[in-house]
């Protein structure tokens, strides 16, 4: 069919009336033909490939349409714009074909589109012109002809030499008129035209010794074209028998590549004449092509054809040659034959790989199936040797597969799904052999590179990092540094650190801590305090800078670790600040009587929290004992007359931390010779939690009923011995209230106490006349310890169980 013609454009020329144009679909090869003269102008429109496609124009641009030339030279493009298929350089036909081996002359190239990748082939035929004229190789051609020649003999001389093909080619020949001779045209096999030259009257030397022709070739070219040449005969003496061969035609086989040197046959030609005119010469006739002349020597005394070139099947298949007999006569005489080499083809051509389109990078995402090269196969041998196979090396390890797409080429397809942190390039190695024996073979190798996508994300090396950190910290201090690793590359591996967002006591984790969002550095931004805050939980996200965003969280643990920061606090013997405690007691005393007892706090803990109890000063050191794991003050020996009457204690107790710390207390002991019970000034602490029961209350209101009894009884002794009555000395007592929270929070300071605390400090006091009382605070916050002399009555309180106890003890003393 033929392509539609188009408006004519300002860029371009059509030459309609000089342009044959016919595409042709061949359905068995897949092949789009088209044709056109030679010598075309520049911008000539062929055809217009869109439509002879079924393509869409539009898309040539997106598909990136391009033209695979065979041949080295760019003759065409295309008009991504318009379809259009246009002539770039102008093309000699006799240049790009230069044997006329055949009348047709084609410039093969490939259509190539991608996504999807698709490809045409396209044959355009090179029309011939008329643009050259027939010329002899010869301008003058020399025959000597032996007079004794008889009419109708025919001679040999040189044709003439036409590039042209077809109706362009050499059509006929003329000669001037002459009486003697005329021409004789023969057609050869390939339709070219021979001319011989005729006698047509027996020559007489006499008469005419030499005879000068001239011969005209004239093409089919319209209009037609034409060269000549002279031609001069010179009549001989006779020599009447010239040599025959025993066949007119000969035919042999050889090999390609054969040896120099090879003896391809030995002419066999016989001559009736005797002396020199039987001696023979063997010559190549004008017919025989030059090119055949270089392959093939010819012994011009033996006519053996020897190999003296190179013979290749892929440049020439055969060989025609012509080979002359002359004997050596006065007049020679000669014959001609027609000899026939045809080349066996043998398996000499290495087979060829041509990538035709290749993608340098993939990224690690393509899908299974997605063309990464175009490979082409060729080999210029014949039958079995050109027949090829193409392989990947170690194709099973790696992720691709070729699939045939045609006779010669395949598709480089991924077979399996990629990983650029496995893998991150690969270096793919195509092998190509034929069939032949033995077989030859070739490989290329192309380099594909794998792209990196945010397909992992953040890994910390631990699920969990515990960090210690003293109280008392610095603000600002560094805790940690918590990188987390991405196997990705430039921006999927671009970490961003931040501080999940948590709540604790009302306060924000980004309050309390901050975290470096370029390197995971972890910093605290207050100053904790053990007492109050023991320990934090919370995240770490690590986000990288990928599309779509990964990330990955790791848990933070902060530990407070604990520093002798607070003093020792003596909560038993209680005083205001400053004061000193006075205590009264019989100079009777026993032995080993427990005095008092000296209790502490720390609101630390472990070390720094375990208190020992020292005395800084005594007035007599051999008096008083000091235990120095409780506290408790006992006598080391009786009273003497000689003892002073005022004692002086100063106490110390000193916690185990490092530096130590110390709170002292100064105790006032006199010694009467009468029992005096002691008074103490109720005192009240609340504290956090309740440890007595019902049954501990009923106890401690009993023990109080029979306190107050005992009391009053001693009192009236006093009374009844001293004439004068001396007002009792209201003894500075006190309460020791202890806070105690069993549960520490995050928020909250702790102090640890166990019942058997309680239940040692309850003996300690009631050894000294006093009662010891737990209750409990509002909505169950905690509870409060009061020291309370047996003989005063208990002060109001805040909680109800207070006033029971004082409800009770007052109706006890009522009469």
């Amino acid at each position: 069919m033929h392509p539609p013609e188009s408006a004519p454009r300002p860029w371009k020329r059509h030459v309609a009336p000089l342009l044959l144009l016919s595409a042709l679909w061949s359905t068995a090869s897949s092949v789009t033909r088209y044709s056109v003269p030679e010598e075309m102008e520049t911008g000539t429109v062929v055809a217009n490939l869109a439509t002879d496609l079924n393509l869409d124009v539009r898309s040539f641009v997106e598909r990136k349409v391009k033209l695979d030339h065979v041949h080295n030279k760019k003759y065409l493009d295309i008009n991504k714009a318009s379809g259009d298929l246009f002539v770039v350089e102008k093309i000699d036909r006799e240049y790009l074909c230069p044997t006329k081996t055949s009348s047709s002359c084609f410039l093969k190239m490939d259509v190539i589109l991608e996504n999807p990748l698709r490809i045409f082939n396209v044959e355009l035929e090179i029309l011939d012109r008329n643009d050259n004229a027939p010329q002899f190789r010869r301008e003058a051609m020399h025959l000597d002809i032996s007079e004794s020649a008889s009419p109708g003999e025919r001679f040999s001389i040189t044709n003439a030499v036409d590039m042209d093909v077809g109706e362009n080619s050499i059509k006929t020949y003329y000669l001037s008129r002459s009486e003697h001779f005329a021409i004789d045209l023969q057609s050869g096999s390939d339709g070219t035209i021979y001319v011989g030259l005729l006698l047509k009257k027996a020559l007489d030397r006499e008469q005419r010794a030499v005879h000068g022709l001239v011969l005209t070739a004239v093409d089919g070219g319209d209009p037609p074209r034409s060269g000549t040449a002279s031609i001069i005969v010179q009549v001989l003496d006779t020599n009447d028998n010239s040599p025959q061969f025993d066949r007119q035609v000969y035919s042999v086989d050889l090999i390609e590549n054969a040896s120099l040197g090879t003896l391809v046959m030995r002419l066999n030609v016989t001559d009736l004449d005797e002396g020199s005119n039987a001696e023979l010469l063997f010559s190549y006739t004008l017919y025989t092509s030059e090119k055949t002349q270089e392959v093939f020597s010819l012994d011009s005394s033996t006519g053996e054809i020897r190999v003296k070139g190179v013979i290749d099947y892929e440049e020439i298949k055969s060989f025609e040659m012509y080979v002359e007999a002359k004997d050596q006569g006065t007049q020679p005489l000669s014959s001609t034959c027609k000899v026939l080499v045809f080349v066996t083809d043998l398996n000499d051509n290495h087979p060829e790989i041509t990538v035709k389109s290749l993608k340098s990078s993939v990224e690690e995402s393509a899908e299974i199936g997605t063309v990464i090269a175009v490979i082409s196969v060729s080999d210029r041998d014949s039958g079995d040797n050109g027949k090829v196979e193409l392989v990947i090396h170690n194709e099973h390890s790696l992720p691709f597969v070729l699939n045939k797409s045609s006779d010669d080429y395949f598709t480089l397809l991924v077979s399996k799904p990629l990983d650029r942190e496995m893998v991150s390039s690969y270096e793919i190695t195509f092998k190509v052999k034929d069939r032949g024996s033995p077989f030859l073979s070739d490989n290329e190798t192309i380099k594909l590179e794998i792209l990196d996508v945010n397909d992992n994300a953040p890994q910390f090396p631990q699920s969990i990092y515990t960090i210690h950190l003293k109280e008392n910290n610095e603000p600002g201090t560094m805790l940690s540094s918590l990188s987390a690793y991405d196997p990705d590359l430039n921006e999927n591996q671009y970490l961003v650190y931040f501080i999940m967002e948590k709540v604790i006591a009302n306060t924000s984790m980004s309050m309390l801590f901050s975290i470096n969002p370029e390197n995971g550095n972890l910093y605290a931004l207050k100053t904790f305090d053990f007492e109050r805050e023991k320990e934090f939980l919370f995240h770490i996200e690590a986000r990288d800078s990928g599309v779509p965003p990964l990330s990955s969280n790791v848990t933070v643990h902060v530990v407070i670790l604990d520093q002798n920061d607070n003093t020792p606090l003596i909560v038993s013997p209680w005083r205001a600040q400053g004061t000193v405690i006075e205590q009264v007691i019989p100079r009777s005393t026993d032995k080993g009587s427990l005095i008092t007892k000296v209790i502490a706090l720390d609101t630390d803990s472990f070390e720094n929290s375990r208190i020992t109890y020292q005395f800084l000063q005594t007035t007599d050191a051999t008096l008083f004992t000091l235990n120095q794991y409780n506290g408790e003050v006992r006598t080391a020996r009786m009273f003497s007359y000689r003892d002073p009457r005022h004692q002086r204690l100063v106490i110390a107790a000193k916690d185990n931390g490092e530096p130590p710390l110390s709170a002292t207390v100064t105790i006032k002991i006199t010694t009467v010779e009468q029992a005096i019970t002691p008074f103490a000034e109720t005192t009240e602490v609340p504290l956090h939690y309740d440890l007595f029961t019902d049954l501990n209350l009923y106890l401690l209101i009993g023990l109080s009923s029979v306190s107050f009894l005992l009391l009053i009884t001693i009192l009236v002794i006093i009374v009844l011995k001293c004439q004068k009555p001396k007002p009792a000395k209201a003894l500075h007592s006190n309460r020791n209230s202890i806070a105690s929270q069993r549960n520490s929070t995050i928020a909250d300071s702790t102090l640890i106490s166990s019942d058997a605390y309680w239940y040692s400090m309850f003996l300690a006091e009631t050894r000294k006349g006093n009662v010891v009382v737990r209750q409990p605070l509002p909505y169950g916050a905690g509870y409060f310890v009061s020291s309370i002399p047996r003989s005063t009555a208990v002060t109001e309180t805040s909680e109800s169980r207070a006033s029971t106890l004082q409800e009770s003890r007052t109706s006890s003393d009522l009469p």
